[in-house]
């Protein structure tokens, strides 16, 4: 397994104060296997608070869905095939997904995770394959439940998901201008300018943001042995990079990750069916740059 391309992870917010009062206060760490910084400007009393707050978010969220700690309730549900009274964030996460699956016709699919090991090892595909399915586990508000041989991933969603966490944690604490990026971005405010860039051709432009979400997936950004690491058991990439604006950064970022894998009249078809859908930029496997 190769990864070529490192992230850094990225809190900037500012409350509403005198220029006189504004001061930085920072924090570095690391979350969902990326280095993060938080930076807030602002009186020191409330920015100390609104820091130490959003550390816990993200703490929480990734004891949450980590596939990294086998502490997490996501490893729990993976190892034991059943996750009772679930975290409501856990719910709400499930309920994400079901309506990513339901909106995508099946591109976006958190049980491929028997898939992603089964490519990163080389050994029992076909297996993998079968065991893909979300309509096959069940859950609600008092259990989760898998299919037999399933196991679940949220690489897809759950970054976007912690943003918008965190950006309404940060809302509530009464800043105004705000920029996070645990992975995707969300804005509120603005504007803000982000960059749009791609595994192979480097840096493509920017998106300028207000209050809205933006995030970004390259299917040949990492490799499994010979696959991409967006897998699907019957569909294939379609696109290098896919980036998607929407109100929040949960939808943005799973159809980022699902549209990778559809083709451009199905794209249409799903962006006239969302209110909250904005523009979608896809890079062709030729370095072409389609805006919709």
């Amino acid at each position: 397994m190769t990864l070529t391309r490192r992230r850094f992870l990225t809190i900037t917010a500012g409350f509403a104060c005198a220029p006189g009062l504004a001061q930085a206060n920072t924090w570095q760490g690391r979350a969902f296997g990326s280095d993060v910084a938080i930076t807030l400007r602002g009186p020191r009393q409330d920015t100390e608070i609104a820091l130490n707050r959003a550390r816990a978010q993200i703490v929480e969220v990734e004891r949450l869905f980590s596939l990294y700690d086998p502490g997490s309730a996501l490893s729990h549900l993976n190892r034991r095939g059943v996750l009772r009274n679930p975290d409501p964030r856990f719910f709400a996460l499930m309920q994400a997904a079901d309506q990513a699956f339901d909106l995508t016709d099946g591109l976006f699919d958190p049980t491929v995770q028997p898939l992603w090991r089964a490519f990163a090892s080389g050994e029992g595909i076909p297996a993998a394959r079968d065991a893909v399915g979300w309509k096959r586990l069940r859950f609600n508000r008092d259990e989760i439940t898998l299919d037999a041989g399933q196991a679940l991933t949220f690489n897809g969603i759950a970054q976007g998901f912690a943003t918008d966490l965190v950006t309404e944690l940060l809302r509530n604490q009464g800043l105004q201008k705000v920029l996070v990026n645990i992975g995707e971005y969300r804005a509120m405010g603005g504007p803000w300018r982000v960059g749009l860039s791609d595994p192979a051709m480097g840096h493509l432009g920017t998106r300028t943001l207000t209050d809205a979400a933006i995030a970004t997936s390259s299917p040949g950004a990492m490799s499994l042995g010979r696959a991409d690491h967006i897998l699907h058991p019957i569909a294939d990439p379609q696109w290098s990079t896919v980036s998607v604006e929407a109100q929040t950064a949960t939808l943005a970022d799973s159809l980022s990750t699902a549209l990778t894998l559809a083709k451009t009249d199905q794209i249409k078809e799903i962006q006239k069916s969302r209110t909250d859908l904005g523009r979608v930029t896809l890079v062709s496997k030729s370095g072409d740059v389609i805006t919709l």
